[in-house]
């Protein structure tokens, strides 16, 4: 069984029922989520041996989030214990034309104190077959950015494979400071995992001919893009996720893989989705990429596997993609009609 091993911040999230505008009533639903701990998850869901690093403080939320990951499958005896919050964030599903929206609370949090030296990703990475991270913990803070590092020198120096979504959030830092970053790590990956807005603002390339906004694609300009990502930071794989916006509730969803050893060039199929949680789509295409990549599969069949596996995740509410293997062979395979398995 292949080891993978995912870092960041899991956060409680706070949701508005159903669709209703945030504190419109007086309740909130609880639950846990986080980027990398969304992509630990899914694995773990798949039946691979998920290792999740992240810090929380020694209290009861800090128990809970540990307990939740625990429940789903993660590994998480590398978890470092310390700080006084867990961060949190608010969410408000959107409907029609009313966009959802996230409003973060996550400053002094446990994960953006992470000092370097503090984590001893070695000994964490021994015997790992894939490291993931994202765009998301550098943007914490000079802690979590050393930390970070240390983590891609490590799966560098000892052979494991690394993933990174660009993952920008503009609530986090800004575009100069994401670039100034990201830049820097990117040359220690294998394979980078990006939307076109990620590979603008975190990267500074633009894709041409697109309009998110307008749900407009560029099949060509995706290319152009990935290919330009491999031969100036010297990664192997560059995969983009392609989101046709059409309103709030109802999106196009596919994605591109471009393959820099052989120089091939990969187009999914595409769903047209009734969102009901779009929250970790992004993360639950990382994890079906990996799972399909460290499985043996051919780029164009782990291409089909992870936009089939985020497409599920985007019909279940929260940020978690509980799905199996077997659910997600039968919608790659074909199977689109969503009639009740009985």
């Amino acid at each position: 069984m292949s080891k993978i091993v995912t870092f960041g911040e899991i956060m409680l999230r706070l949701s508005s029922p159903g669709f209703e505008r945030l504190f419109q009533t007086p309740v909130l639903h609880t639950n846990f989520g986080g980027g990398e701990a969304n992509v630990a998850i899914s694995l773990a869901h798949f039946g691979l041996e998920s290792h999740y690093v992240t810090k929380l403080p020694l209290h009861v939320v800090g128990d809970a989030a540990i307990k939740l990951l625990k429940s789903e499958g993660v590994l998480t005896d590398q978890i470092v214990r310390g700080g006084s919050r867990v961060g949190i964030y608010f969410s408000e599903t959107g409907a029609s034309q009313r966009a959802s929206t996230v409003v973060y609370d996550r400053e002094h949090a446990a994960t953006s104190e992470l000092q370097s030296g503090q984590i001893p990703w070695t000994t964490i990475l021994e015997g790992a077959t894939w490291f993931h991270c994202t765009g998301i913990t550098p943007a914490l803070g000079p802690g979590p950015i050393s930390c970070t590092l240390e983590a891609l020198k490590a799966a560098r120096s000892v052979g494991t494979k690394v993933s990174i979504d660009l993952n920008y959030r503009r609530k986090l830092w800004s575009e100069s400071e994401a670039q100034q970053v990201m830049r820097s790590l990117v040359p220690y990956a294998d394979v980078i995992i990006a939307n076109e807005e990620d590979i603008q603002t975190a990267l500074g390339i633009r894709v041409e001919g697109v309009d998110t906004t307008r749900g407009t694609l560029n099949i060509d300009g995706y290319h152009q893009v990935a290919r330009q990502i491999v031969e100036e930071f010297s990664v192997q794989q560059v995969a983009i996720t392609l989101r046709e916006s059409l309103s709030a509730s109802k999106n196009g969803w596919s994605a591109a893989l471009y393959d820099g050893p052989s120089k091939s060039f990969h187009i999914s199929q595409r769903y047209e989705i009734n969102l009901v949680d779009r929250i970790g789509a992004g993360d639950s295409f990382s994890a079906g990429l990996i799972f399909a990549s460290v499985t043996g599969r051919s780029h164009e069949e782990a291409l089909r596997f992870a936009v089939a596996a985020s497409a599920l995740k985007q019909t279940i509410p929260g940020d978690f993609n509980r799905v199996s293997v077997a659910e997600v062979e039968r919608l790659a395979g074909g199977d689109t009609s969503g009639r009740v398995q009985r």
